[in-house]
């Protein structure tokens, strides 16, 4: 399917979409006096900064009032969401053409990705946006800051924000098609100490879709289930040491159907999944505040289990659990140099009832933050890793951002290495594999690097950024069809493309968003990976248009994508998305709102053979007081 005809008068309405990319509705670009914490791993202005980094923030949230994190990361330049389904199902994110197994994601500073997974890595499926305050995405090579899995990224979500003194209440529910239903409460607040807090419990429950495709006779409905508890919280002891800690619980059940080459119905099949997580540490200044010390610990134990009647009766019980503690210091030596220093231990435990493993690995790091003349930063940082099983590892990173305050135009550019361990799955631990364990399989490594401009207009009213991009990962473990397991791959994977985003205040009550995301990621015979897109667009206006009224309309175009069915590669159909949301406030603190999903009803797929919602339309409230 081409969808150039269909889209035409999208694009004619927006010429400047051949110069901007996928991004959040409200992304902010470059944003003078933005503070950011991921590209350093402290509060850091995020004009400084020579990563591409983008943010979320709750304001985006509360414009569009979407469900999951992940529909709001599919909305971000170079990242995309690819679901087996509606709501609940097993879901790939890819940050620049890499898979989840690449991205490092961390709630509250928790690293919530499971190690008994095939591949260590997050289940975005499961993120709600209930208390969620901020979003960022820091994409490159990241292994030197993060450690191991950092390859192409690190999204950090938060539920602390910059809270006003005083305590707030927040209560939220929602409505709708497939039977959907979900609601929250929560409470933030802020002493005069500069102390903080958030706790949010969140639910969603809904029948949903056929995750097999309904246009291939599948009509059985997958439904899904989660509550969400997040507590998160600072408190200042004294004008020197503040302790912080957060907890994550999230309790899911869902229904999935039978894949393969042609998914279809399966009514038996369940998935439960449970996850706690939490961390608790301090943070210590003097030489006044120009030294600081943060010591912290961190479990996570996430516990499944799928029941399936594909080819009998079957349960599979597999448990993880993992265990980290972290030290970050950092000296302000003078106003040009900040120097950083930090050392991690972690351990990771897997279990299956068929067999189980246990790993640890260790890394120290340093950088240095330089200024050496007024507007130009660079950062150059250096790790080493030792692994239990595979030896040490050392992985590099430096950046620089130069900023030209006359004319708002940030010049930015980084490039780093990281690398990727294989998973107790990969190495042979699986214990449904024919061939068994397979010791031979060693890390997999990657170099990337990124240039990019930021520039700001009309005092702000206008924003926009490019970036160019390169990604390679070198001994890459792929499944094998064949041989139904996972084996090294010779060669180099390659990644590229160009990320473009622009934002226009046009008056005070009317915004307007255009991005366009390119991306080419290839294997090294020089065959496609499979659901990245080619081509991805987003379109975006939000409204002001009378007191107490606000309205949001997303279009989302993709075109170019393929997948693997039985190790071959298939097209995928382009598809348009059309996304809207009315709200209307009766009182201070309310919000009414009518949003809808789909609404062109268009039938597409995102993984072959797998459905996705048509036209879907809910009704919420929003209450703070």
């Amino acid at each position: 399917m081409n969808l150039l005809s269909k889209s035409a008068l999208l694009r004619a309405a927006s010429p400047i979409v051949v110069l901007a990319a996928v991004s959040t509705a409200q992304a902010e670009t470059i944003d003078i006096g933005e503070i950011v914490v991921t590209p350093n791993r402290t509060k850091s202005d995020k004009a400084t900064v020579g990563s591409a980094v983008d943010t979320v923030s709750r304001q985006d949230i509360d414009a569009q009032r979407l469900p999951t994190v992940q529909e709001f990361l599919a909305q971000e330049p170079g990242v995309n969401i690819a679901t087996q389904g509606g709501l609940g199902q097993e879901t790939t994110l890819v940050v620049r053409g890499a898979d989840k197994k690449y991205v490092k994601t961390l709630w509250n500073g928790i690293d919530i990705s499971d190690t008994s997974a095939p591949q260590v890595q997050v289940s975005p499926e499961h993120l709600l946006t209930g208390g969620v305050q901020n979003i960022e995405i820091l994409k490159g090579s990241q292994s030197t800051l993060y450690g191991a899995d950092a390859v192409a990224g690190v999204i950090g979500i938060s539920t602390l924000g910059e809270f006003e003194e005083g305590i707030r209440y927040i209560m939220a529910g929602e409505a709708g098609s497939h039977g959907t239903f979900r609601g929250s409460l929560a409470a933030q607040g802020a002493t005069a100490d500069g102390s903080r807090f958030a706790a949010s419990v969140s639910g969603l429950s809904t029948e949903g879709i056929s995750a097999a495709d309904r246009r291939n006779g599948n009509t059985e409905r997958d439904g899904y289930d989660n509550v969400t508890v997040s507590l998160a919280g600072e408190k200042v002891l004294d004008r020197y040491l503040t302790a912080f800690a957060s907890l994550l619980y999230i309790d899911s059940h869902g229904e999935f159907d039978d894949g393969g080459a042609n998914p279809s119905d399966n009514p038996d099949n369940t998935a439960d999944r449970r996850q706690l997580a939490g961390r608790v540490g301090v943070t210590a200044t003097s030489l006044d505040g120009r030294l600081t010390n943060t010591a912290s610990v961190q479990v996570s134990d996430i516990t499944r289990r799928s029941f399936t009647t594909t080819f009998g009766p079957f349960t599979f019980e597999p448990s993880s659990l993992r265990q980290k503690g972290d030290w970050l210091t950092e000296y302000e030596l003078n106003e040009q140099v900040t120097l950083q220093a930090g050392a991690d231990y972690e351990r990771q435990s897997y279990d299956d009832g068929f067999s189980g493993n246990e790993i640890w690995i260790a890394g120290g790091w340093g950088q240095i933050i330089y200024s050496p003349v007024q507007d130009l930063t660079l950062t150059g940082a250096v790790r080493h890793d030792e692994h239990g099983d595979f030896g040490g590892f050392t992985t590099w990173r430096t950046t620089a951002a130069y900023l030209f305050a006359e004319t708002g135009t940030k010049l930015r550019g980084s490039v780093g290495t990281g690398f990727r361990a294989p998973s107790p799955f990969e190495i042979g631990y699986d214990p449904f594999g024919p061939l068994g364990p397979n010791p031979d399989l060693r890390p997999e490594e990657s170099f990337s690097w990124d240039v990019g401009v930021d520039q700001s207009l009309l005092d702000g009213a206008l924003t926009a950024s490019i970036t160019y991009f390169e990604l390679d990962t070198d001994n890459l473990i792929d499944y094998d069809f064949i041989t139904d397991s996972y084996i090294q791959t010779s060669g180099t994977t390659k990644r590229n493309g160009v990320e473009a985003q622009l934002r226009y205040a046009v008056t005070d009550w009317v915004d307007v968003v255009a991005a366009y995301t390119f991306t080419r990621a290839f294997n090294p015979d020089g065959t496609r990976r499979p659901r990245v897109p080619r081509h991805d667009v987003l379109l975006g206006l939000f409204t002001r248009p009378a007191d107490n009224w606000t309205t949001s309309t997303t279009v989302r175009i993709v075109e170019d994508t393929v997948d693997t069915v039985g190790g071959t590669l298939v097209p995928l159909d382009d598809y348009v998305l059309v996304n809207a949301k009315v709200g209307y406030s009766p009182m201070q603190g309310m919000e009414l709102y009518v949003r809808g999903e789909n609404l062109l009803d268009e039938q597409y797929q995102v993984v072959r053979g797998y459905g996705t919602p048509g036209a879907s339309v809910y009704g919420g409230f929003v209450y703070q007081f």
